[in-house]
């Protein structure tokens, strides 16, 4: 059984599946020694990456450098194919945070050969994300990210910085695989990625509008 996104207002959605954006904000590129490029980097997480606001992560035994990437999350709340950009909004059923967990070793290793990252990225718990808010309540941005781990603040950051808007992102996803409701959208993280460890907290927010608590157990 999927897990289930809950909005602030009641309703739920089960989660679908989870679009990734990689180097969305050109200062996290740089520091990653990598360069924007024209198209969308994709990568998925399945709905078992998903945990809920004051979960408890398990680190994955198979890594031994964990990072976070704050991002903007757009979930989905209507199915569509084909979307200008112009029309985005009418398929956003809302926003929250989210943490894009990354086994650094391990996708730096599969950079290095040439093979997918879906092992660094992708496994159970990955993909922690707050309550939803509905799209109506949280105007059209941009907004700003912040993600501290026990209390010393990593990043900071504005989505007015992203390569790509959400509107793009939305129409872009929509036109190679076709979005459903309870899809979302991890929209990119800005500069300050590091890692985490045993026992920290790691809290993010998405402006005044939510906030995020996940324990590292």
């Amino acid at each position: 059984m999927n897990p289930t996104w809950q909005f602030s207002d009641g309703t739920t959605l089960p989660v679908g599946t989870m679009y990734c954006i990689g180097r969305n904000y050109a200062a996290h590129a740089r520091e990653m020694g990598a360069e924007v490029v024209p198209d969308p980097i994709v990568f998925i997480k399945p709905p078992a990456a998903y945990r809920a606001n004051n979960s408890q992560i398990q680190l994955p035994s198979f890594s031994s450098d964990v990072h976070h990437e704050v991002e903007l999350v757009i979930v989905i709340g209507g199915s569509t194919e084909r979307c200008d950009p112009s029309d985005a909004w009418n398929y956003i059923a809302g926003l929250t945070v989210g943490i894009d967990f990354t086994a650094r070793d391990i996708q730096t290793a599969a950079k290095k050969n040439g093979h997918p990252w879906a092992v660094a990225k992708s496994w159970a718990g990955s993909a922690p994300c707050g309550p939803v808010i509905p799209a109506r309540e949280c105007g059209r941005g941009p907004w700003n990210l912040s993600l501290s781990v026990d209390g010393a603040m990593r990043q900071q950051g504005s989505t007015a910085d992203m390569e790509r808007s959400v509107e793009e992102l939305v129409s872009y996803l929509a036109s190679v695989f076709t979005l459903q409701p309870g899809d979302c959208i991890f929209t990119g993280t800005p500069e300050g990625v590091g890692p985490v460890m045993s026992g920290q907290r790691v809290v993010a927010h998405l402006v005044s509008l939510v906030t995020l608590t996940i324990d590292i157990a």
